[in-house]
């Protein structure tokens, strides 16, 4: 694989909007505000974009509507929309179209009113037909099949699981902006209400509002801006299926395919890698991307992630925002690993900060473990 877009561009400009809760605005609302705090801390104008790059699970053609409410004439846009691991893929084409030369300033972003908006735990990624007559509640029961499978596979307990839910609220609890901080135990999780057999309402994400948005540009420009560049290194999408009856294997994700290609793209080894955010919609996502990823063994997921191996003080760094699980989770997660990538590269994370962060990997999970998308950032020290 070429390795031609490694450090060709770089993310100059990084804003969230409405974590948490945010009543009274609509969807397009927050992402504006969170256009907005993009821009200001890169510097720039709304007259400085000419790419926009968004998925939203509430506009049909999200970057129409962006481009319409923002008032942009981009020259080159894109709508890809593959579930959460939307804004990934968005960071590779974006990537993509800079370095050819179609567009100076790319815009990603995306926002929901989720919570405030009344939302329920829905998804409109799977085809019902299959289904239906088991009376499905998507996308949990999709994820409590891979949970169950993993479990009798590989003896994966739910205290594994527990952990997980753990680790994700002691990186919240160092996270001002995290929705869901205070105590958090073990038997706390087990003994939720249970929502799919063999999952609780602690093995899943929240439900909040949020918006966050980046604009990248080629390398070349990346100093020109008030903050350090946070360069693109890599970046890798797979996708084998889209309904949960159609996946080859419950256990194994595409992330065995995303992962090794972006880490060759990315010249990087997990021993380079100091921050590893994935999607964690549920507890389960983040033991089968561990394994996927390489992190561990298929089937060691469980037992890597017991004891606080991934919570703070531990031996990897997992999610240090606090995850979907304890910080945010507003239909679509991935632009906030985007925004806690940027966050730690920079040094700006506060109480979370990582003693070493040059080279974060990022990954995107759509629908019911269907799309995976990985990427790498990192800072001028990792070129």
């Amino acid at each position: 694989m070429t390795s031609s877009l490694r450090g060709k561009t770089a993310i100059v400009g990084m804003g969230t909007a409405g974590v948490g809760e945010a009543p009274g605005f609509s969807a397009m609302e927050l992402l504006g505000l969170s256009v907005r705090a993009a821009l200001d801390d890169a510097g720039m104008e709304l007259s400085d974009i000419d790419a926009v790059f968004a998925a939203t699970s509430s506009h049909a053609f999200a970057s129409m509507s962006v481009v319409e409410y923002l008032g942009l004439k981009p020259k080159y846009f894109d709508s890809t929309n593959i579930g959460g691991s939307s804004f990934e893929m968005h960071l590779l084409q974006a990537s993509l179209a800079l370095e050819a030369g179609l567009c100076d300033a790319a815009l990603i972003c995306y926002g929901s009113n989720q919570r405030t908006a009344g939302g329920r735990l829905v998804s409109m990624s799977e085809p019902q037909w299959h289904e239906t007559p088991y009376n499905p509640r998507h996308p949990i029961t999709a994820y409590a099949l891979a949970t169950s499978r993993h479990m009798h596979e590989y003896g994966t307990r739910r205290e594994d699981l527990a952990d997980v839910a753990v680790a994700a609220r002691g990186w919240a609890n160092l996270n001002p902006g995290a929705f869901a901080r205070g105590p958090l135990t073990r038997e706390d999780v087990l003994s939720r209400r249970m929502v799919s057999d063999p999952l609780t309402a602690g093995d899943c994400c929240l439900v909040t509002d949020g918006a966050a948005a980046c604009i990248l540009v080629r390398a070349d420009r990346a100093k020109d801006f008030p903050k350090a560049p946070v360069y693109f290194l890599g970046a890798a999408g797979a996708n084998w299926h889209r309904s949960i009856q159609a996946m080859p294997d419950l256990t194994v994700t595409a992330a065995s395919e995303s992962g090794p290609r972006a880490f060759e793209m990315a010249e990087v080894s997990h021993g380079d890698v100091d921050l590893v955010m994935l999607y964690d919609a549920f507890t389960i996502n983040t033991i089968l991307f561990l394994e996927d990823l390489g992190f561990c063994p298929k089937g060691e997921g469980g037992r890597f992630v017991r004891d606080g191996r991934i919570a703070p003080g531990g031996a990897l760094a997992v999610n240090t925002n606090g995850g979907g699980l304890s910080c945010v989770h507003p239909g679509m997660y991935g632009m906030f690993l985007i925004a806690e990538g940027v966050a730690q590269i920079r040094r700006e994370a506060g109480e979370r900060q990582l003693d070493r962060a040059d080279i974060a990997l990022l990954h995107g999970n759509g629908g019911t473990l269907s799309s995976q998308v990985t990427a790498f950032l990192g800072s001028e020290a990792a070129l």
